[in-house]
């Protein structure tokens, strides 16, 4: 089974999805500017892998700060928690976990524990982190595979499998407990433009553990619902809103919206540490725009005129009253009748 990223002789390594399924590559970072630069060029990618990435990048700074006196210790600290902050704004895990690293060292610096010792409890809470994340996502995996039916057809769109998590997956991980209980699961990937997640990542994921999969035009979902060929829909979720609004790949809203036209169950698969008390409603959650070259070709070729005005948002809001249910580690969370 692939990784997708790991703590490895003193720096994190990540299998870079750029490169997949042509080939398997991987990155090395050594410093908190390496992780920031890895999670904003989409080396890492996916809401709970993106935590675990900061906090390893936390770690490293600390690491790279540890014979520095303490003032200077925690400035590192400051300053390589904003940078990494700022390398994707929508993914609330990101934040999640530098809160939490930063109160790991906080509350040790109280205790009077001095740089060097803080930065290996720093280095043991990224570790944490990490191996919980896979924890997380396999109980999030078992609530959600008893609300498929047997046999059962799953659309999902971008990727919110093992690739976008430490281990297992959100999305993709309910397929995977699913089949591990042995119901007959078979899966409709949806390709997700601009950068194809589907067609690279989750196609690519879904066949490694010999889950069936047919790959297909994000056009093509309402057509598929239509002919009736489509069970249920599962997504993942990069940041939820405390009313329940999901912020979540392009695209996601147009499949909610399908899905409610024809009576599909829309389930989003979302760990806690993805929800977001501190956002009223999805109007209020900042939705990245990515670069305009995402949009008018790829690395060989260009099909759009050159000139032409691109808007290139990375996520969507799908409201909370079109999603069946919110599927956590704790729990099923469903809206009001």
């Amino acid at each position: 089974m692939f990784f997708t990223l790991r703590w490895h002789e003193g720096a994190v390594e990540f299998i870079d999805q750029r490169r997949l399924p042509h080939s398997i590559a991987i990155v090395r970072c050594e410093s908190a500017s390496a992780v920031a630069e890895a999670i904003r060029d989409l080396v890492v990618r996916g809401a709970p892998a993106i935590g675990c990435a900061a906090a390893y990048g936390y770690a490293l700074a600390a690491l790279a700060a540890r014979h520095q006196p303490l003032p200077e210790f925690q400035q590192a600290l400051r300053e390589a928690s904003a940078m990494l902050e700022a390398s994707r704004p929508t993914a609330v895990n990101l934040a999640w976990a530098l809160q939490r690293m930063a109160r790991v060292a906080k509350e040790s610096a109280a205790t009077g524990n001095a740089p060097t010792g803080l930065a290996q409890q720093l280095l043991h809470e990224a570790l944490a982190i990490s191996a919980e994340d896979v924890s997380i996502n396999r109980r999030l995996g078992e609530q959600g595979a008893a609300l498929l039916p047997d046999p059962c057809r799953v659309l999902t769109h971008c990727n919110a499998g093992a690739l976008a998590t430490a281990g297992h997956g959100t999305a993709l991980g309910i397929i995977r407990s699913a089949v591990e209980a042995g119901k007959r699961i078979s899966v409709y990937a949806d390709e997700t433009r601009p950068v194809l997640q589907g067609a690279r990542l989750t196609a690519w994921e879904l066949m490694q553990s010999g889950i069936p999969v047919t790959l297909i035009t994000d056009s093509a979902a309402g057509h598929l619902m239509a002919q009736g060929e489509i069970d249920a829909v599962i997504v993942g979720a990069d940041r939820v809103a405390a009313n329940g609004d999901v912020a979540n790949k392009i695209g996601t809203y147009m499949v909610a919206v399908l899905a409610r036209r024809h009576n599909i169950p829309f389930y989003v698969a979302c760990p806690l540490s993805t929800l977001d008390s501190s956002t009223p409603t999805g109007r209020d959650i900042v939705i990245e725009e990515r670069p305009a070259h995402e949009v008018t070709g790829d690395t060989t070729i260009r099909w759009a005129p050159e000139g032409v005005t691109v808007r290139n948002p990375a996520f969507d809001i799908t409201p909370f009253d079109l999603v069946t249910a919110l599927i956590t580690e704790h729990g099923i969370w469903q809206p009001a009748p």
